[in-house]
């Protein structure tokens, strides 16, 4: 299962362009406020999670921040990423792994997480995910998952939508619930998907 998982997601940052896929932001504006309303200092470790070859990184990286890591489970996607950034890649942690399997090696004071936590369905892989940030984490979490008005499937794969009260409840061992809201994303084909953001603080 995990090597035609891996296989899926090579395939589609092989054929596809940024434009081809629903997920993609120009400007992702909410986690970039998120981010910034924990005031943190610019050398906080943030860590993205499935964060592909999407611009969040370019944007931290403009704000000043100094230790991102970026992970994903395609190689394909980082590549992308860091061909984009050119030079400024150097300045980022780049961790080719499915979350599944990451064992992360250091704390992070950000946790940050819009593409990869409803691919999760199974309660296993939800708990191992949980187990995994709660060790990883030292300061807060923010998720970006599908709420219940959201997509029922992303890129061909089933998902799991949330209601703030499931995402809360999910998390609630070892995380305290900041804040939740909801956000319609804009796709590239000009369709709605909802979403559910939460900022949490580790407890």
């Amino acid at each position: 299962m995990e090597n035609s998982l891996k296989a899926h997601w090579e395939t589609v940052f092989t054929t596809k362009q940024s434009h081809e896929v629903s997920w993609t932001q120009d400007i992702p504006k909410t986690s970039i406020d998120l981010i910034k309303s924990y005031q943190l200092p610019k050398t906080a470790q943030i860590i993205d999670i499935g964060g592909g070859d999407g611009k969040l990184v370019d944007f931290l990286l403009a704000e000043g921040y100094e230790n991102i890591s970026v992970l994903d489970i395609s190689e394909n996607a980082l590549e992308r990423a860091k061909k984009r950034l050119g030079e400024k890649a150097q300045k980022v942690k780049w961790i080719v792994s499915d979350i599944n399997d990451f064992e992360p090696l250091e704390k992070y004071d950000v946790w940050h997480d819009r593409a990869a936590f409803h691919f999760l369905t199974t309660t296993q892989e939800i708990e191992k995910y949980v187990r995994t940030a709660s060790a990883a984490v030292s300061k807060f979490m923010t998720i970006g998952t599908f709420s219940e008005n959201g997509p029922q499937k992303c890129s061909g794969l089933e998902i799991k939508q949330y209601s703030e009260a499931d995402l809360e409840n999910t998390l609630s061992t070892n995380f305290s619930k900041i804040k939740c809201f909801h956000e319609n994303h804009v796709t590239p084909f000009d369709t709605e998907q909802n979403f559910l953001f939460c900022s949490f603080k580790r407890i």
